[in-house]
């Protein structure tokens, strides 16, 4: 790495309460030659409102290739760039990994700035256990789409974090209500940090209900949360184990695990394993 070179930092904004951004996060933001930004419009917004008068670049999906180049020519010939998203940290659903990958690649320096980002501080908040969490991003737009994702995950042991839009938030509970049931824990977390700001842990058909019922609650920006399957799993195992053992008494592995996973609802593979462990269980019969 050249000491001559740019730095390169990866900032964090608010998410909505302007309060949130750090005394490091404004610093850098006034010193970088440059601020790479998502949208420049809403940024300059909130640049205004922080007293920062650094130049914006547009970063983007749609110019991405393009603009990492030239911001790596500007690093490589000193300048220092920070990125930033329309909110939150960047890089989480948002552009930027093509920028930070090819900084490493041209042995430059990156720097974290850390703050706000909405899925940790819906995590914190949502009352589910800390532990393990599988970060899903938005689930597909389409309800055939949605649904084999959720089918996917039905049985993760982490809990799920998904962003979701107010066009979609009704749409994205009743599928997740049809695939992992209605009694599953969860918690919705909507415009974290600003004036109405909901959060509301529940099972799914409870959030489900909570949002038909007011408007208000289908409006803004979202994060769902889904428990994980730990607490259903044995449940599942045990009801699978049962309609196998009736079916494995007259029909071959393959057939028993094709027709109880019609009868179950159970991925076709995960009961043929099952099926073969069972078979092979089974005590030798004497002749």
């Amino acid at each position: 790495m050249s000491r001559h070179s740019g730095v390169l930092y990866i900032v964090a904004t608010p998410i909505g309460n302007l309060e949130d951004v750090s005394a490091r996060a404004k610093r850098i933001l006034a010193e970088v030659d440059l601020i790479a930004a998502e949208d420049t419009r809403h940024s300059r917004k909130l640049l205004a409102a922080l007293g920062i008068r650094t130049p914006l670049q547009a970063y983007h999906n749609f110019n991405e290739h393009e603009a990492a180049r030239r911001l790596i020519e500007a690093l490589k010939a000193g300048r220092d760039v920070a990125l930033i998203a329309d909110a939150g940290t960047p890089l989480i659903n948002d552009p930027g990994y093509r920028l930070v990958s090819a900084a490493h690649a041209e042995g430059l320096q990156v720097v974290p700035v850390p703050g706000p980002a909405a899925l940790i501080a819906a995590f914190s908040a949502a009352g589910l256990p800390p532990t393990r969490f599988a970060f899903e991003g938005f689930a597909p737009d389409k309800h055939a789409a949605r649904l084999k994702i959720f089918t996917a995950l039905k049985t993760e042991r982490r809990t799920l974090i998904f962003y979701e839009t107010p066009q979609r938030i009704v749409h994205f509970l009743e599928d997740a209500v049809t695939v992992f049931g209605g009694m599953r824990p969860a918690a919705l977390a909507r415009e974290l940090t600003k004036k109405f700001e909901t959060i509301k842990k529940a099972n799914l058909a409870g959030l489900l209900a909570f949002v038909q019922a007011d408007e208000q609650q289908q409006k803004g920006e979202f994060v769902l949360l889904i428990g994980a399957a730990e607490a259903g799993t044995h449940a599942d195992e045990q009801e699978a184990r049962r309609v196998l053992s009736i079916l494995l008494d007259s029909l071959g592995v393959r057939q028993a695990a094709a027709i109880a996973a019609a009868l179950t609802g159970q991925r076709k593979n995960a009961l043929y394993e099952l099926a073969l462990k069972m078979h092979n269980e089974k005590p030798p019969t004497d002749k």
